[in-house]
């Protein structure tokens, strides 16, 4: 997938700087690990003030390395570092492409499970009562998104009625970026309304190529890199 973004192309405004437009006439920009840090660091006072999170879960694989970076700037003196975990969804399909070296990714329509929580373990009780934030790096179709939140809330209910608990368990989502185009997932009124969903910025509707999708450093020079 990413191989076609450093390769030559027309280059259009997209609202993100420049983005490149491939053969296909899709539009994509590249973010850099420096945007990313400074994304998630401009992000990190709302999150502790407004969702105070006492474990954060990172949809793979875009939401790992957010998640991480995050962590740091969440982190305060003295208090202990907020714990991950992880689950694994899947959403994009690989299209057929005229090169097969060359392949194109599109959002699907079925979410499928490629990791989750161990239900029979101590993890599902450790989520009950807390404020959990869900980290993912962008809301495009927001179908990943939706599948997240209505699967983990059956779980942890679940979870507390086994432990005859009734203690509230409180969602937020933080992602890099949310793509201002027409969402096919919804989430929770209540979470919308609560001010518990966070992008840390809003863009156009272009590919977004993040540098760990990369297979090979390339050359600085070789892509646009959006504006923070």
């Amino acid at each position: 997938m990413v191989e076609k973004v450093y390769v030559t192309y027309n280059e259009v405004s997209s609202g993100l700087g420049t983005a490149l437009v491939t053969p296909d006439g899709q539009e994509r920009a590249r973010a850099n690990r420096q945007q990313v840090h400074k994304l998630c660091q401009a992000s990190a006072d709302q999150i502790l003030s407004e969702f105070k999170p006492k474990l954060m879960i990172a949809i793979g694989g875009g939401g790992y390395v957010p998640a991480r970076i995050l962590r740091s700037f969440l982190k305060r003196p003295s208090a202990p570092n907020i714990p991950i975990q992880a689950i694994g969804l899947s959403l994009y399909e690989q299209l057929p492409s005229s090169k097969p070296s060359d392949p194109v990714e599109a959002p699907g329509t079925k979410v499928t499970r490629t990791q989750w929580l161990d239900l029979s373990s101590l993890e599902m009780t450790n989520l009950v009562g807390k404020n959990i934030l869900i980290v993912d790096e962008v809301d495009d179709t927001r179908t990943t998104l939706e599948y997240a939140v209505r699967e983990l809330q059956k779980d942890v209910e679940t979870a507390a009625q086994k432990l005859g608990s009734n203690e509230k368990t409180q969602f937020s989502i933080f992602v890099l970026h949310n793509k201002e185009k027409p969402k096919k997932g919804h989430l929770p009124q209540d979470m919308m309304d609560g001010g518990r969903y966070l992008a840390a910025k809003t863009v156009s509707d272009v590919w977004i190529c993040y540098p760990w999708e990369a297979t090979y450093a390339p050359p600085l020079s070789s892509a646009p890199i959006m504006r923070v």
